[in-house]
């Protein structure tokens, strides 16, 4: 099943067909080009309530059951694993298990009942999924949420087997709470399996990075030590208790929180890194990864890729540790002569063969050196590059390896950014702002006693994305109503924006009631 992909956002769709989410009808050319990306299998997140009829049959609509049928058949032709489950049903009813007991476990095993005779006769290719990132409210608390999954995994797997043909020894895989991988989690779903004693049988959780990172709070802004030591501990954790004692591991969804909102919340460099790794540590892990996609990363019209550079990175790791290096920006300022810039590789076990820009190749020892794990780009070429002081990319150099994917550096030009003067209301306030080729990276909020402005006010620095937002083509930063919402009335706040150059600027901002003005400081 390695490597696998997710078709979110469309049968699981919460509206009333598979498109309510914004992407178009599932095709099987879709399926096919996903398998010629290089997938072994897809998952395919199903929602059902919203196709169900009432107590007590809960009867799935026929038509539907029949188009959830046709996907999957459609994605086994194409020669891919087909992983189906229940997904936001967790959030719509099945976390009411603790208070309405009874119905939702009649509810469930009606659900699953007829998902099992829908595919009782399907490939052995078809795996089911008990439910998704299963919760609980209104639980005593973790031993009782412990005891309700336990539950509701094991009907799941009774009723499945049950129902006889290929189900009787289908691959069945089970969630942790909230499929998280904590080692109480763990240790919570063994318990399961072991009650179970079933061969066919495989764990799940998702990961989508240490929380700070993955979404740019907190000043986590690039891949570092903490970031990946995160990931490292968690892969470790599910592999000692699950696939060394013979249990395999999906994970079923993995990517970025910051995606969420728009892929460009994580600088391009440190995403690729992210990407770039967790491939390979899962692979060294024996992890079965499956990318969350609900429409951002593969084209659902072109069938293209959204960013090549981001795929080319995770479909190298799926075979290959690719090189990278501590920043894939370059700057230099605009109408001063360059110096040398030198930037640390990371060569994970390869060796720098060439540095291009374009289809021409750089001089080595002239145009560049290379000591160890160090690369300097001359200053002389550096001037060469950015001859035009345009400001942003002047040019993109392509380091390649002897294995694995080239690292990008964009060559930049670049002066201080210069916000000006603005004026709005606590529901929004746009700053205008002369990016002059740089690009914001994170921005803290402190009142003048020093503590801290904004939302998540245990830190000074604010979420990308959610308390402000840089429009480079519009040229402004905004702060929306969310950061207003945990500002003080008759405040004054200075904000630090930290570009990506180094360089950091400061704003006052002065709110008085729902007024707000903005000046340089």
């Amino acid at each position: 099943m390695q490597p696998g992909w997710n078709l979110g956002n469309t049968l699981d769709s919460t509206g009333s067909d598979e498109t309510s989410w914004g992407n178009p009808r599932v095709t099987r050319e879709l399926l096919r080009s996903i398998r010629a990306q290089g997938f072994n299998s897809v998952r395919i997140p199903v929602t059902w309530s919203q196709h169900q009829g009432a107590a007590p049959s809960y009867t799935i609509e026929a038509a539907y059951l029949a188009r959830v049928k046709e996907v999957v058949d459609w994605a086994v032709a194409e020669g891919l694993y087909v992983l189906v489950n229940v997904h936001h049903d967790s959030w719509q009813w099945v976390m009411n298990l603790p208070t309405q007991h009874d119905a939702v476990l009649a509810r469930y095993t009606a659900t699953w009942t007829q998902i099992a005779n829908t595919f009782r006769g399907s490939s052995d290719r078809v795996l089911f999924e008990s439910i998704n990132e299963p919760y609980f409210e209104g639980s005593s608390g973790d031993a009782q949420n412990a005891q309700l999954l336990h539950e509701l995994n094991s009907a799941f797997h009774g009723i499945v087997r049950r129902s006889g043909g290929n189900n009787a020894t289908r691959v069945l895989v089970l969630p942790t709470l909230r499929t998280n991988a904590d080692q109480a989690r763990l240790d919570e779903l063994t318990s399961t399996f072991t009650a179970l004693n079933d061969p066919n049988l495989v764990a799940t959780v998702h990961f989508y990075g240490f929380w700070p990172f993955s979404v740019n709070v907190a000043g986590y802004t690039r891949f570092d030590a903490e970031t990946q030591r995160d990931l490292t501990d968690t892969f470790d954790r599910v592999y000692n208790t699950f696939t060394a004692r013979g249990i395999p591991v999906i994970l079923g969804e993995y990517g970025l929180l910051g995606f969420d909102r728009h892929t460009g919340v994580i600088e391009q460099g440190e995403k690729l890194k992210f990407f770039e790794f967790l491939g390979n540590y899962a692979r060294s892990r024996q992890l079965t990864t499956m990318l969350w996609d609900n429409g951002q990363h593969f084209n659902r019209t072109t069938l293209q890729w959204n960013d090549p550079a981001l795929f080319r990175q995770i479909r190298s790791s799926w075979t290959t540790a690719s090189s990278t290096a501590a920043t894939d920006q370059v700057f230099v300022r605009r109408g001063q002569t360059p110096a040398a810039a030198t930037i640390a590789l990371n060569l994970n076990g390869n060796t720098l063969s060439s540095v291009h820009h374009g289809s021409t190749q750089l001089v080595r020892g002239t145009d560049y050196t290379v000591s160890g794990d160090r690369l300097t780009l001359a200053g002389p070429t550096l001037a060469r590059l950015t001859a035009s002081q345009r400001y942003g990319v002047n040019a993109v150099l392509s380091a390649r390896f002897s294995r694995g994917v080239p690292w990008e550096l964009n060559v930049i030009v670049h002066d201080p950014p210069t916000p000006r003067a603005a004026s709005g209301t606590t529901n929004g306030l746009t700053v205008p702002t002369a990016f002059n080729g740089d690009q914001l990276a994170t921005m803290e909020a402190v009142y003048p006693d020093g503590t801290f402005a904004g939302p998540h006010n245990w830190t000074s620095y604010k979420e990308f994305g959610a308390a402000f937002s840089p429009n480079y083509t519009s040229g402004d930063i905004t702060l929306p109503s969310a950061f207003f919402a945990e500002v003080r009335d008759n405040s004054t706040v200075t904000l630090t924006f930290h570009f990506w150059s180094g360089t950091t600027v400061r704003y006052t901002l002065t709110r008085t009631g729902s007024t707000v003005t903005g000046a340089p400081a």
